[in-house]
């Protein structure tokens, strides 16, 4: 196996079966509808990938620098920037895709909020001082130097703040949305894990043991890579439900009102 035919066959397959799906369920909706959706979800996955590009980049880079984890030359087109083969970019963009469209999926049959719910600010606060917990412990962990706790480590170090953000955000809104996003995030964990081992018992990808815990799944995962999955498909799905969502328009709008508002107050003090 290569590189390239993993993508191929675990990730750009699934996306065409899914995209002739969305194309196949809205062949008869309303031709304004379709258009509006179709333009919610191409900013929605054109903002997921761009911002998964951008903030995987120079830490997959550092990962591979430091030998946290390294490819086989034979297995990859060759064509590297960085650190890291394109292939490995490829995947950052195609992820997110994937993820979206798999939560569409999901929301569209079987799953929609409850908006009339009234607003969970207690979990906003109990998931933001778990969140921050996890993050104080993985730092801690780093800066100790328990090598077999690096990549780990890594892991959360470069997560948790983004889901700290999109918790501070709307982790009430993500509530309502608890059992869509379960489904999606452990569904495609899951798939994305047994396709890693597959992928690693080929020789495409190795993980260090020596800075991995040398917790293998199956015998064949390292349990890190299940982290990463879960982790990523945890800000995916985030990132997803929390753009997708009216109530998330509404709230950047008060937001963005309220600033307006201060910097009116404050051009006036200062007129004054």
């Amino acid at each position: 196996m290569t590189y390239l035919g993993f993508l191929i066959g675990f990730v750009f397959l699934p996306i065409i079966l899914l995209l002739a799906w969305h194309w196949y369920e809205s062949k008869n909706t309303d031709r304004v509808v379709k258009i509006s959706r179709n333009i919610r979800l191409g900013y929605a996955f054109l903002l997921l990938s761009s911002l998964a590009l951008a903030y995987t980049t120079l830490w997959d880079n550092y990962l591979v620098a430091t030998n946290v984890w390294w490819y086989d030359p034979n297995r990859v087109l060759g064509i590297t920037i960085g650190w890291v083969p394109l292939e490995e970019y490829l995947f950052f963009i195609l992820q997110p895709v994937l993820g979206g469209l798999l939560l569409l999926f999901f929301w569209d049959r079987w799953f929609r909020a409850e908006e009339d719910q009234p607003a969970q600010q207690g979990v906003r606060r109990i998931a933001l001082a778990i969140t921050s917990l996890i993050w104080l412990g993985a730092l801690a962990v780093l800066v100790i130097g328990y090598q077999q706790a690096t990549y780990l480590g890594l892991e959360l170090i470069w997560a948790v703040p983004i889901i700290i953000l999109q918790l501070a955000f709307g982790a009430d809104i993500l509530w309502k949305n608890r059992q869509l996003l379960v489904m999606l995030i452990l569904g495609l964990t899951i798939y994305l894990s047994l396709a890693d081992a597959i992928a690693i018992q080929s020789g495409v990808w190795t993980i260090d043991p020596q800075q991995s815990l040398g917790i293998l799944l199956g015998g064949v995962l390292p349990l890190e890579e299940f982290v990463f999955f879960l982790l990523t498909n945890t800000m995916v799905g985030f990132g997803f439900v929390l753009i997708w969502s009216p109530e998330s328009h509404t709230r950047l709008g008060a937001i963005k009102n309220k600033l307006k508002s201060n910097k009116q107050i404050g051009d006036v003090s200062r007129e004054t």
